[in-house]
């Protein structure tokens, strides 16, 4: 086996989003409800106005969807390292979007041309070894003040941990400690705007009536994924 270097998706784009909801069933929510979530936590920090966003790690194009329902004048190109993952997200006919294969190393796109990068999932599918390099082409490619979100799983919680180790495609994935990711951004040349914890409670069953208090629980380092906003 070669040394690890990105996960392999091509073998799951065909069935990506059920095989998630069926990893994930026990959360009380779908696949697609969770990619909407994460644009729908982007409303109070951004506007819907023209704005160049790059989707890093887009895979078959369903945060476009959301993308485009909740911030309709945004100009988003997806890119992804699995070109069958990317030819799912171009058969989304109704997607203004654009999708390019890229090589993992060089983002495809001009120096200081985009207003948002946008990361959900993506680095613990990475090697430890590419992760500055990628930080550094996200750099790169941000505008003086732009804005870059990272979503990454929580090591730290237990039900995440026993979702990410019983997924298929999650088998060679390294989970990133909030910590870890802080400084990583720290030393590529962002400053850390935000930083909160989410999903702690089900989406269904008795549990979920308690997400009305995961608003106030964002400090607490023990939700099921973190997000980070920096700023180049």
């Amino acid at each position: 086996m070669g040394e690890r270097t990105f996960d392999d998706f091509d073998g799951f784009a065909g069935d990506y989003r059920n095989i998630h909801t069926q990893n994930i069933k026990m959360s009380g929510a779908d696949s697609f409800y969770f990619a909407e979530m994460k644009v729908k936590l982007l409303l109070p920090f951004e506007k819907d106005e023209p704005l160049q966003v790059l989707d890093v790690g887009c895979g078959d194009g369903a945060t476009e969807l959301f993308m485009q329902e909740y911030f309709s004048r945004w100009n988003v190109k997806g890119i992804d390292v699995s070109a069958n993952s990317i030819e799912k997200a171009k058969a989304r006919d109704e997607l203004q979007a654009s999708f390019e294969v890229y090589d993992g190393s060089h983002i495809p796109v001009e120096n200081d041309s985009q207003d948002i990068v946008f990361m959900a999932g993506v680095l613990h599918h990475v090697s430890f070894d590419l992760h500055d390099g990628l930080l550094q082409e996200i750099c790169r490619v941000l505008k003086k003040g732009g804005r870059l979100y990272v979503f990454e799983h929580n090591p730290l919680n237990p039900v995440t941990k026993h979702l990410v180790n019983t997924c298929v495609f999650d088998k060679d994935a390294k989970l990133l400690g909030n910590g870890y990711t802080k400084k990583l951004l720290q030393r590529n040349g962002f400053t850390i705007k935000n930083n909160r914890f989410i999903i702690f409670f089900p989406r269904k069953g008795m549990l979920s009536k308690l997400i009305f208090m995961e608003r106030a629980m964002q400090w607490l380092p023990l939700g099921g994924q973190y997000f980070l906003q920096v700023q180049k």
